[in-house]
């Protein structure tokens, strides 16, 4: 088995894992790893922007005030006034590193967007595929580094722990094994310093508006190796995905609704007024039960987002990708409500880490939406997210950068053992049971909860588990078996801490305890443990 040297390793490509590279290739060699392309990553389907203080008439307090009135209560206020002041200071290193900003017509002053949740516009964009533009510049910075290996087409298996080695001493990360998609051959990189930037697990549910990378790969591996997962239960559902056979996890992003885009049902029926004050720029939780409730009340398919008031020029010069999409399939937003369905988008839950990355076990930092950093809370402020992996990835570098290196050189990484594992020739099972993991969690786990719903699902994803964990040990291991195996793990958490939250609170709602707890906030759900499956060569 070949193994690869690097004083650290990225796992993962999105916003966080191209910054955390960037920063400690600066003086440090890094092999940065991603299971597809460069480019490929949730953080590249980011249409919004990123949420930054820069009017004069806002304020850090009142960013501050906001996220913290999103987070139900949840929210680490610290870790969310860290992250928030520090939210200038990130975006000038963006624009440092290239990317551009919409500026207004004819001013060098920035186009503020509007969204829900926000009592200011401070969202900077680049047109409506602001993750895109901020992708593809920090993506040529990286593949022109010249202390930056990247390894395409490499999906990560485990993480190798000193402690799994058998070796004395506090147990610490030393590296990871992959697994190249293209050759089906199992290496490892060992490394100072493992950085989980994978990003988050939206396809654990049917419908979702995240690429199908999202399997919570770093969540899940983090869980094998003992480190405490956080706040599972709070998975926010986007209000808004385009419902169009065609469209395959379409965002409509809700700057949409920033703009005056209101919510009507398929009888022209405006209907958020009744319930919230804030209409459609009610946070996004409140949202999304709303549409859920109204196609199950009406027995509709979905609801429409009405922007035709805007008119063409203003809809094509502000949202381009999302107009010309529409219109591909034949809706023009000038004259048509565009069909939308709520779909998972966004893990506030995650690894427990600090903002800067540091997690529980040395040598180990997670960052991005893998990380559960308590800024979310129960609920995350739009435009937060892109905000935090800036913010986390930048901590981290510095926190890795200013310790005395370990040196894993010493330590030998066993090669992979694959047994009596032989080629599978029922790949039949792994399509049905990713189904059968998706429809469990989208018709018991999601948008509205009860206790029967969430243990008949805890019941048939351990039995699913079962299955891949069989799989897993008789076959040679896959991608697909891989991911399988982490959206498995994935779900299965985000049931135990729904079970565990005994009240409704921000994207956690359940008909059992349809209301917060009067007490206050219950704790934080805090999962660890050591899964049967927790070793890697088991």
């Amino acid at each position: 088995m070949q193994t690869l040297d690097a004083q650290h390793v990225v796992v993962g490509s999105g916003l966080a894992g191209l910054v955390a590279a960037l920063r400690l290739a600066q003086t440090d060699r890094v092999v940065l790893a991603t299971k597809r392309g460069l480019p490929d990553s949730n953080s590249d389907w980011a249409q919004g922007g990123i949420a930054c203080v820069i009017d004069s008439a806002d304020s850090v307090d009142a960013h501050v005030a906001d996220t913290l009135a999103t987070g139900g209560g949840v929210s680490n206020e610290m870790a969310v006034r860290g992250v928030i002041e520090r939210s200038r200071e990130a975006i000038l290193d963006l624009e440092a590193f290239g990317v551009r900003f919409s500026r207004k017509t004819d001013s060098d002053l920035y186009d503020l967007g509007q969204e829900a949740g926000h009592s200011a516009r401070r969202i900077l964009h680049a047109g409506d595929i602001t993750g895109h533009e901020v992708i593809k510049t920090l993506v040529k910075r990286v593949s022109e580094h010249p202390r930056i290996k990247v390894l395409t087409d490499t999906m990560a298996i485990d993480l190798v722990t000193t402690g799994w080695l058998g070796l004395s001493g506090p147990n610490r990360c030393v590296g990871c094994y992959f697994l190249n998609r293209v050759s089906d051959e199992v290496f490892a990189v060992r490394a100072a310093n493992t950085i989980l930037a994978t990003g988050g697990a939206g396809k654990v549910y049917l419908y979702t508006s995240n690429p199908d990378l999202a399997t919570g790969d770093g969540i899940a591996m983090a869980w094998r190796a003992g480190i405490a997962i956080k706040n599972m239960e709070f998975v926010q559902f986007h209000p808004t995905c385009l419902y169009h056979p065609q469209a395959k996890s379409f965002l409509i992003s809700e700057a949409v609704r920033g703009e005056g885009a209101r919510l009507i049902s398929k009888s022209g029926e405006a209907f958020m007024s009744r319930y919230d004050e804030r209409g459609e720029l009610a946070p996004r939780d409140i949202v999304a039960r709303a549409i859920d409730q109204e196609v199950k009340r009406r027995g509709d398919r979905c609801v429409y987002l009405d922007i035709t008031h805007r008119g063409k020029e203003f809809l094509t010069q502000r949202f381009p990708n999302i107009y010309s999409t529409c219109l591909s399939l034949g809706i023009d937003m000038a004259t048509d409500p565009i069909p939308v369905v709520p779909a998972a988008h966004y893990f506030c839950g995650g690894v427990e880490a600090g903002i800067n990355g540091e997690t529980s076990m040395s040598g180990l930092y997670v960052c991005g939406e893998t990380a559960c950093t308590g800024m979310h809370g129960a609920n995350r402020l739009a435009s937060n997210s892109l905000l935090e992996a800036l913010v986390s990835a930048k901590l981290a570098s510095e926190s890795i950068l200013s310790q005395p290196g370990s040196d894993p050189d010493s330590i030998s990484i066993p090669d992979w053992r694959a047994g009596d594992a032989v080629p599978s020739d029922e790949a039949v099972v792994v399509e049905h049971n990713w189904n059968e993991v998706r429809t469990c969690m989208w018709d018991y786990v999601g948008i509205v909860r009860t206790n029967k719903r969430l243990e008949r699902a805890k019941r048939r994803i351990r039995n699913v588990r079962r299955e891949i964990r069989q799989y897993y040990l008789d076959y040679i291991i896959t991608a697909d078996v891989l991911e399988l195996r982490n959206l498995a793990a994935v779900a299965e958490l985000v049931i135990r801490a729904a079970e565990m939250r005994r009240e409704s609170r921000g994207l956690h709602f359940t008909l059992d305890y349809p209301d917060p707890d009067p007490a206050g906030p219950q704790p934080e759900t805090r999962i660890v443990d050591l899964p049967g499956d927790a070793t890697p060569l088991s």
